[in-house]
């Protein structure tokens, strides 16, 4: 991938993994490892050793049941707020050409940041389903988040533009849902209660 291309793919990803840290982690090593699509930048090469394939994968697993389970989701997003953000500046920074034209560290905090925004904005929906499905609605907006995330990690591996594109599409819709929630929640509190 040339270097506008590169940025693209890392965007893509820094954003599927504020949605799922395993499932952008387990793409880029698998397409790494497997193909000559995709080379990652020494340490993060290590995603494609086989021993570090399985155990993403395993946690990627974890995470698809966790994430489905009224209350345990809850917990387990605590755990994304650390995870999520980590996996977005892991694979901002181990795009082999990013790393070349862009500062190591500059490329992880940018991966921090695009993962981290996703993450907290996916997490502020949590609550809400949850308030207004009594949680039977949270397994549903899960496999939504998963789906998202496969596809934006797929598109950012072989269609980076078009992933970069869909990662906008999906921030403004995010911020849309934010602001008609909040409306929601403020139109609730002036109505007098009804007794």
């Amino acid at each position: 991938m040339d270097g506008f291309a590169s940025l693209f793919s890392a965007f893509g990803l820094a954003s599927a993994a504020g949605f799922n840290a395993y499932v952008p982690l387990l793409t880029v090593g698998l397409v790494a490892r497997y193909t000559d699509l995709l080379r990652l930048a020494e340490p993060f090469d290590v995603l494609t050793q086989p021993w570090m394939l399985g155990a993403i994968a395993v946690l990627a697993v974890v995470d698809f049941v966790a994430d489905k389970i009224p209350a345990v989701d809850h917990a387990w997003h605590a755990v994304g707020a650390i995870a999520n953000p980590v996996a977005g500046a892991v694979l901002f920074a181990g795009q082999q050409n990013v790393l070349t034209e862009v500062h190591p560290a500059v490329a992880a905090v940018a991966g921090l940041i695009v993962a981290g925004g996703f993450h907290g904005s996916r997490s502020l929906a949590r609550p809400v389903s949850t308030a207004a499905t009594g949680g039977l609605g949270n397994p549903v907006l899960s496999l939504v988040e998963d789906v998202i995330s496969g596809l934006l990690s797929l598109l950012a591996v072989f269609l980076p533009f078009i992933a970069f594109g869909m990662a906008g599409l999906v921030a403004v819709l995010l911020v849309l849902g934010a602001m008609r929630a909040a409306r929601s929640v403020r139109a609730r509190r002036r109505t007098p209660m009804q007794v």
